[in-house]
């Protein structure tokens, strides 16, 4: 085993930030849900760096406006702690969250609800497509159990299996899923699910690219895009249970893109931030 390296960076976050809202939040983020190792005023995660595939550990805590981000791995830690910015949402400039608020109060009451929360992400956009791939037309829970088993078997000390790794294992799963999931990882390999790539195109050009990837329809490769690039301001269009909010919140007749233009540039924020009281309140189901 190669020598583990720590490394520990700070970073000012920008707008609102409260780790404890959003450790509540990925608490209840069932395709990653974190384990019982945190400390209680840390957020702890162990995943696959992208720019290497190696493994890290990292651990977040907050003073202020302050994050600090400590990695400990083999590989590039410097890479390592930009991942975990950015799947934490610590990377974006959130000053102008508040003002979205102001133009709609049905924002407004959410970000009362979640004070400082900032929608944690799939660590990687590969994971993000290899959990769409795992939960087609499957509940769930379900999707879940099947993932954290191909962690336990195929994995690394709590990280998913690496792409070179995947494309290895002849996976017994329902249906065309572990060719699907061989596609994935070859994309990543071939860098078509980059994080930093798919974050500097406009969310519709990255979503129509990603649908490339043999198994990832839309639903998949919007959840590519806006949950595994973690991109700030895109709209996710195939989600019917987001609708189902929007009529309940805004009445009847009201659209998602006729209210989504008051959330610019925010709207994939925006959008968590409603599923996210709906799972609260019981009447959706776990985020994916």
């Amino acid at each position: 085993m190669k020598t583990q390296k720590t490394h520990t960076v700070e970073k000012e976050v920008s707008g609102p930030w409260s780790l404890a809202t959003s450790r509540e939040f990925w608490e209840g983020f069932a395709p990653a849900a974190l384990g019982g190792h945190s400390e209680p005023d840390a957020i702890s995660t162990t995943y696959r760096v992208e720019v290497d595939w190696t493994r890290a550990e990292a651990t977040v805590t907050q003073h202020e406006n302050t994050a600090t981000i400590t990695v400990t791995g083999d590989g590039d830690l410097d890479a390592a702690a930009d991942q975990a910015a950015r799947f934490l949402a610590l990377d974006v400039d959130a000053r102008g969250w508040i003002d979205v608020a102001g133009r709609d109060p049905v924002i407004a009451d959410a970000q009362a609800q979640l004070p400082g929360l900032r929608p944690c992400g799939f660590h990687s956009p590969y994971e993000a497509a290899a959990w769409a791939v795992l939960s087609q037309r499957l509940r769930i829970v379900q999707a879940a159990r099947i993932r954290a088993d191909i962690i336990d078997r195929h994995g690394d000390r709590g990280a998913f299996p690496s792409p070179n790794k995947l494309l290895t294992l002849d996976l017994d799963l329902p249906g065309r899923k572990g060719e699907y999931l061989h596609a994935v990882a070859a994309a990543a390999l071939d860098g078509q699910l980059d994080g930093a790539a798919l974050r500097s195109m406009e969310p519709a050009q990255a979503v129509q690219a990603v649908q490339g990837i043999k198994g990832l329809g839309p639903f998949g490769a919007e959840l590519v895009v806006l949950r595994g690039a973690n991109v700030p301001d895109g709209l996710p269009t195939h989600e019917r249970r987001l609708v189902a909010e929007i009529t309940q919140r805004y009445g009847p007749g009201r659209t998602l893109h006729e209210v989504s233009a008051a959330w610019r540039p925010f709207r994939t924020w925006a959008a968590i931030h409603l599923r996210a009281l709906r799972e609260r309140s019981g009447t959706g189901a776990p985020l994916k």
